[in-house]
């Protein structure tokens, strides 16, 4: 199954367009997982267990495992949703934007070594920087495009003939590379208007929304500015909010996440329709 057709089939099965992100950090685990060789897949698992059939997808972010040399413990996680929740797509935050025969091998890892449905790329580098990832026919390119950082307007807001370069960024890849029909773009939930904005130029096309929770966007302005006429076309990411939720009375970590997960699908269904 495409990336695209496994997106559909979550928004609607588990009428959600949460995103759980996986960005696992140590200094704020549970007592119960201090010293312990496999903590972080041991975390991440029960992160995932407790919000499956909340999410519309997960995405674990690459570099807290690399910095702890924990690359092997996010193949089992990665492993993990693809066989425990094969539904689930698996987006992999790397945020690549290398050419040529180095891309090529950045796609290898992607797609072979952590089995992703789709990897967030940086366009930078212009369409050869991403084109390695079209070769997988049935794999997403999700391009950054607006991101939800206050810096991103250094270069995201310059004038591309008449227009911010962000727009020219989505009109890029709606009408050039989405070759194979399975792009995406980043586009931030602290910037409701450009949101807006992006998705007047792409029409359908999905959107990865950072941004909520910890970052502080609006879900409300968030939903109303991103969404399809069908009420999809994204995946809003939460992390930190839903990751090290605090714990009430005799929740444990686990249930605090899940209690999060729901209010925020929730919150984030109010506005679908």
């Amino acid at each position: 199954m495409t990336f695209i057709k496994k997106l559909n089939a979550a928004w609607a099965g588990n009428h959600s367009l949460l995103c759980v992100g996986l960005d696992p950090d140590v200094t704020r685990f549970p007592a119960e997982l201090a010293g312990k060789p496999d903590a972080i897949l041991s975390f991440c698992k029960t992160i995932i267990d407790a919000t499956a059939d909340l999410a519309c997808s997960f995405k674990p972010q690459i570099a807290y495992f690399a910095a702890l040399r924990a690359e092997d413990q996010l193949e089992e996680i990665c492993r993990y949703i693809k066989t425990t929740y094969p539904t689930i797509p698996l987006v992999l935050d790397a945020k690549r934007g290398d050419i040529g025969a180095t891309a090529e091998q950045y796609a290898r890892e992607a797609f072979e070594r952590y089995e992703a449905d789709a990897v967030t790329v940086n366009p930078y580098m212009g369409f050869d920087s991403v084109a390695p990832y079209m070769e997988w026919k049935d794999k997403g390119a999700i391009v950054l495009c607006r991101t939800s950082n206050a810096g991103g307007s250094d270069l995201q807001f310059l004038d591309v003939g008449g227009k911010p370069l962000y727009q020219h960024v989505a009109q890029l890849v709606a009408d050039k590379w989405n070759v194979n029909g399975q792009c995406a773009l980043v586009v931030g939930a602290t910037f409701p208007n450009e949101l807006a904005q992006v998705r007047h130029i792409i029409g359908d096309m999905p959107l990865l929304v950072p941004g909520i929770g910890a970052q502080g966007g609006d879900i409300a302005a968030t939903v109303h500015a991103g969404k399809t006429n069908n009420g999809n076309g994204m995946m809003i990411n939460s992390s930190r909010a839903i990751l090290y939720a605090k714990a009430i009375g005799d929740e444990n970590y686990a249930d605090a996440a899940r209690r999060i997960a729901l209010e925020t699908r929730d919150a984030i269904n109010q506005y679908r329709n």
